[in-house]
């Protein structure tokens, strides 16, 4: 279960590390191709996991995550043969499909053989396992990107697919299907446009010019595509997703807290490869190894962040732990061409502890906050608020980026200074954002101490 979500999330960050080729590529994509070269996959990712979970919960989470495995290879391949940047963005909008099934799949076979005692534990480590997939994705990025090519990167998905079928077919116990989950697939539909309107309003902003016509129509189509959804699945007899639900101040902290620190993560995620590249000269292979100090926190901070949890209730660590995030990004948005890396690894520990600390417990919120026999769709409404998250975190930042630079970071030590100049007043947004964020997430954690918390542990799927 763990090498499966390694493997999902390490495809959203190795095309980070093969931007710069991507770019000067014989695809000659334009900076919003590229843009959705990245997002495509995290869009289409968010945007089925619900519907995913659901599946999983009616047909069972074995032939889900097989199935999973099977596009995600087929996404791949794809994505390797592509001659333009169309293909392309379809080939990882297929990755991400598989990537849906996998995800609340791998998570909800984990929550429902887990004792609820050792559950915060197996839930941590699920949590390190999506952060190593970073890890994974910067690492095998850059050494494509350095030795081989953006092609042999995608390839590579193919027969790691198929090995990890296998092992699926071997190893994971059959856990019981619901024929009476429901799936909804016109519940599903809409959704998945509400959500693809409004990234696609925030890429193309700065090229239509956000008073658009074209811009303004996105927002308002996602707008109004939410509000017909909430109206149609408080109607309907078996909605995929029943927004009563949200009637719980803490599931709606908890989805908004998963959320906001992957909005924050990855933003960092976009821009670093090309910062360490661009500004800091740094070769790909070399830039894949020089985010490790980012998942430090990550391996190290979970299972504390999950003690914490236990002891005091969820409100302090995740608190704590957004804080921290926010902080990470601001200590980031300073660096130049001339910062010393140490210094730059340093403000990466202080954001991948942040993120160690408060994942557990905003994934425990979620998860025990819904019924054991919708142990699926839990876990489609967790992952899909990291990727909901994640998905906005790259479109705003790489949006503010192209508003305020325009050249060519490469060329001359000035266009360096420019960029990092964009890319600090970036981050600074999304820390203000991600600071925000953290505010109503705390106060939605009011009144929820060690005994409520240790109480929800236990009332998960089992």
């Amino acid at each position: 279960m763990y090498a499966c979500v390694l493997v999902a999330q390490g495809m959203v960050a190795a095309v980070n590390l093969l931007i710069p080729q991507l770019a000067a590529s014989t695809l000659h994509p334009s900076p919003g191709e590229l843009l959705w070269a990245v997002d495509a996959y995290v869009i289409v990712f968010a945007a089925l996991l619900i519907p995913a979970g659901a599946l999983g919960d009616r047909y069972g989470r074995k032939g889900a995550l097989l199935s999973g495995l099977a596009l995600f290879a087929a996404g791949g391949a794809l994505s390797a043969l592509a001659p333009d940047p169309a293909v392309l963005i379809a080939g990882r909008g297929l990755c991400g499909a598989g990537a849906a099934l996998i995800m609340p799949a791998t998570m909800s076979v984990l929550v429902r053989l887990t004792p609820a005692e050792r559950r915060p534990q197996a839930l941590a480590t699920w949590t390190l396992s999506a952060g190593l997939g970073g890890l994974a994705g910067n690492v095998g990025g850059g050494l494509a990107g350095e030795f081989l090519t953006w092609r042999a990167l995608f390839w590579a998905v193919v027969p790691l697919a198929a090995l990890l079928a296998l092992a699926v077919a071997r190893a994971v116990p059959r856990t019981p299907s619901r024929p009476d989950a429901a799936v909804d697939p016109l519940g599903a539909l809409i959704l998945a446009g509400a959500l693809f309107a409004v990234v696609y309003g925030i890429i193309e902003g700065p090229s239509y010019g956000w008073s658009s016509v074209q811009v303004l129509t996105a927002f308002g189509a996602g707008a109004a595509l939410l509000a017909a959804f909430a109206g149609y699945a408080l109607r309907a007899a078996r909605p995929l997703l029943d927004p009563r639900i949200f009637a719980s101040r803490r599931l709606r902290a908890g989805t908004l807290g998963i959320g906001a620190a992957f909005f924050g993560l990855f933003s960092l995620f976009f821009v670093n490869a090309q910062y360490l590249q661009y500004a800091k000269g740094f070769s790909p292979a070399r830039t894949g190894f020089a985010i490790v100090p980012l998942t430090i926190g990550m391996a190290l901070v979970p299972r504390l962040g999950a003690r914490l949890q236990q002891r005091t209730g969820p409100r302090l660590p995740v608190g704590l732990g957004l804080v921290l995030i926010a902080a990470g990004l601001l200590l980031v948005s300073t660096v130049g061409a001339g910062t010393p890396y140490p210094v730059y690894a340093c403000h990466l520990l202080v954001l991948s502890a942040g993120t160690g600390l408060c994942a557990p417990s905003l994934t425990l919120t979620v998860v025990s906050s819904l019924p054991p026999h919708q142990a699926g769709l839990g876990a489609g409404l967790n992952t899909a608020a990291r990727e909901i998250g994640a998905a906005l975190g790259v479109a705003v930042v790489g949006t503010v980026l192209a508003s305020r630079f325009h050249g060519s970071p490469g060329a001359d030590p000035g266009q360096a200074a420019a960029f990092t100049d964009a890319m600090g007043v970036a981050l600074r947004t999304v820390a203000a954002v991600l600071l925000a964020a953290a505010a109503v997430v705390v106060s939605g954690f009011r009144g929820t101490g060690r005994r409520r918390s240790a109480a929800a542990g236990g009332q998960g799927a089992s």
